[in-house]
């Protein structure tokens, strides 16, 4: 365990902006501190100075082209959407280059306008990055900012999401998806019984299987010895909750096509299935109702996105000893978010007075 005086000269060293960006985040891995480095500098550039393999996950929202000039600097300023494609390419392939072999791309990205025409901006990055770079593509989330901007044309719908996509580097990737279940509502066990949270009871479900005539006695055996081991992992907390469905009784959760559903497979061949609730609780989805950071009274940056849409990314991606990079970090929210889980950061800008307001929020 380092002392105060060491940690204090690590902390000098890790703010020294005389140092090269490799040498201040050599120092910073093997430090304590949790405080974000912080480099003011083209988002290309910079990644080039860093070696190989040093992040867990990468968060990050590059300037959308056209929407506005950041600084009069940087990415966005381009004259086409096929240049302002090329250059974030370029620097993604960076940004791949510096994570490690478990590690992870969160890229939120707008979408634009020409001449009454939506660009498609954020699917023909994520192609490209999934066709010609070698991100593989886990998930695509959307992000629905409820309220949205105003938006006073007259021959299209108001917008009110954004993309945020999810790719890794190798198809090992570390994920850890308990740290990001919701809770549940739990089955409850009153004298001896399993009430199911769903509103069915295991008493139900027998009195089902009893009275079928889809299924077979030989079926009708393995249902009720079925229902009996799910029961009682309920009662010992191995699952917090579930749904039994019988061929013949329930709607069925899914396409009946057996070729491409393997609950309607197993429906046909055994006569029913099971929906199990895990009991720390159930796996985000992969639409996000989070509003946008203007609503949260954050001034300076007109496009920052909210602390709240880092949040599973981070935990999800990252072990509580990694390192997060954002080489468009804006004013700070990834690295802030990241500080308050626990996670060491780096945060690369452009504008030297986002540097500054990043810095402030992030105590340093």
């Amino acid at each position: 365990m380092l002392n105060t005086s060491s940690l204090s000269s690590i902390l000098d060293v890790i703010q020294n902006k005389q140092l090269s960006i490799s040498n201040r985040l050599g120092t910073y891995e093997k430090s304590n501190s949790l405080h974000p480095i912080f480099i003011q500098s083209d988002a290309l550039y910079a990644l080039k100075q860093i070696p190989d393999d040093c992040f867990d996950v990468c968060m990050t929202s590059p300037p959308y082209w056209s929407h506005r000039e950041y600084s009069g600097l940087g990415i966005g300023l381009e004259d086409t959407y096929d240049e302002y494609i090329d250059n974030l390419i370029k620097i993604l392939l960076e940004v791949k280059r510096v994570l490690k072999p478990t590690g992870s791309l969160w890229l939120n990205i707008g979408d634009t306008y020409i001449n009454k025409h939506l660009i498609g901006i954020p699917w023909r990055v994520a192609l490209r990055l999934a066709d010609e770079c070698g991100f593989i593509l886990r998930n695509s989330v959307i992000w629905n900012k409820v309220k949205g901007a105003p938006d006073n044309s007259k021959d299209k719908l108001r917008c009110v999401h954004e993309h945020l996509f999810h790719f890794v580097k190798s198809k090992n990737y570390y994920y850890n998806v308990d740290a990001i279940r919701n809770s549940s509502r739990s089955a409850k066990v009153e004298n001896g019984k399993v009430i199911s949270a769903t509103g069915v009871s295991g008493i139900k479900y027998r009195r089902q299987i009893e009275l079928s005539t889809a299924l077979t006695e030989i079926e009708k055996h393995n249902a009720f010895t079925s229902l009996e081991n799910i029961l009682n992992d309920v009662k010992e907390g191995r699952l917090s909750d579930f749904r039994m469905i019988i061929r013949g009784q329930q709607r069925i959760t899914h396409s009946g096509g057996e070729k491409v559903s393997g609950r309607a497979r197993e429906l046909k061949e055994r006569g029913f299935y099971f929906l199990k609730y895990h009991p720390k609780g159930a796996k985000p989805g992969d639409v996000w109702d989070i509003l946008p950071e203007d609503t949260q009274k954050r001034e300076g940056h007109y496009a920052a996105y909210p602390e709240d849409l880092c949040k599973v990314p981070i935990l999800a991606s990252c072990p509580e000893n990694g390192i997060v990079l954002d080489p468009f970090c804006g004013t700070g929210s990834t690295m802030k978010v990241a500080k308050a889980l626990g996670r060491k950061s780096l945060g690369i800008d452009i504008c030297q007075d986002y540097i500054e307001m990043a810095e402030k929020r992030c105590g340093l």
